[in-house]
């Protein structure tokens, strides 16, 4: 084995050393070297990366991150909007919510509008999928025409229905009129007030869970209806067995969206009812306005908004758990 001289600084002497131990020494440089090179790469890279997001950081961190950070500091207080100074009254706000008659009126409302909501509107949305998914002499008109609501501002569709309904001259009346009938307060009663604000928002919300449908039926291949009929399927039994399946991930979608859609509903509710007559129309997300923006007591304002979040966020994973057991990919 070959020898390898240094001078040595400590003793003032000139030493040897095994060729191999100066291989080790120039490889293990060379190692640190790569390494180091390696992470200022990885170090400029990240970088990068984020100079590229930063420009989508700020709005998220400025319009939802702050803000919701701020909504739940304010459940935690008696702000009332105007005054500068509040104080902090800890869970007193929560507590107050689930004791007050008006809090638990509304969320009776919000899932009673909810099921009203979107079970109508799957239901519908497939059938009219299932009628106009082949193309046929005038089929798109159909589907535009069915479509159409969808893309109407909800406001000017309230404004619409809302002399539909309207209990002197409205068109509703005036054909129970014909029919021999009593008019009916459409808008007036609580007997009546919500099913009329669940009809207006499933008939908006149905051209749009229809195309969804349309376009999940047009991906089933044909091949498995040829083999039905070969096996002597009823129409009944390849909608069962083949179509619901195939197309239960469109249905999941649908439902969790429509049902969110739904616990947020505002604008049908303000122009319709405004919450009323007597609170039946009056759900937690009306009743969230009301405490901001009419009572200005932004303490609950702020415990419901985060109360609504909660609710949204546990119902949707409780329909992907019960997904899991009926969803076909």
């Amino acid at each position: 084995m070959a020898n390898h001289g240094k001078y040595d600084d400590d003793t003032s002497q000139f030493v040897t050393v095994p060729t191999y131990d100066v291989h080790i020494q120039l490889r293990t440089n060379f190692i640190m070297k790569i390494n180091s090179h390696a992470l200022s790469h990885s170090i400029s890279e990240k970088l990068k990366v984020l100079l590229f997001i930063t420009p989508l950081l700020i709005p998220l961190l400025t319009f939802w991150i702050v803000p919701f950070g701020w909504s739940i500091y304010i459940s935690f207080t008696d702000w009332d909007y105007i005054s500068p100074k509040y104080s902090y009254v800890g869970l007193e706000n929560y507590q107050y919510m689930f004791e007050d008659s008006y809090f638990m009126d509304a969320l009776n409302n919000t899932f009673v509008f909810a099921l009203g909501v979107v079970i109508p509107t799957i239901m519908l949305g497939l059938v009219f999928a299932l009628l106009l998914h082949k193309n046929f002499r005038g089929s798109q008109l159909y589907r535009a025409v069915i479509f159409s609501p969808w893309i109407t501002p909800t406001v000017a569709v309230s404004i619409v229905w809302s002399w539909v309904f309207e209990t002197k001259s409205g068109l509703a009346n005036l054909l129970l009129g014909k029919l021999g009938f009593e008019p009916i307060p459409w808008l007036e009663s609580g007997d009546t007030a919500m099913i009329v604000v669940i009809i207006v928002t499933v008939w908006q919300a149905v051209g749009w869970t229809m195309l969804f449908f349309i376009s999940a039926l047009n991906k089933i291949p044909e091949s498995l209806y040829e083999a039905s009929l070969i096996d002597g399927c009823s129409p009944w039994t390849r909608f069962i067995k083949i179509t619901l399946p195939l197309i239960s991930p469109t249905t999941f979608f649908l439902i969790i969206v429509n049902m969110i859609t739904a616990i947020q509903a505002f604008d049908q509710f303000q122009i319709l009812t405004q919450g009323g007559p007597s609170g039946s129309t009056r759900t937690l997300l009306y009743l969230f306005y009301q405490q901001a923006f009419e009572q200005y007591d932004m303490g609950p304002a702020a415990a419901t908004s985060l109360i609504i979040l909660l609710i949204t966020g546990v119902l949707t994973l409780v329909n992907t758990e019960m997904g899991k057991r009926w969803i076909y990919y």
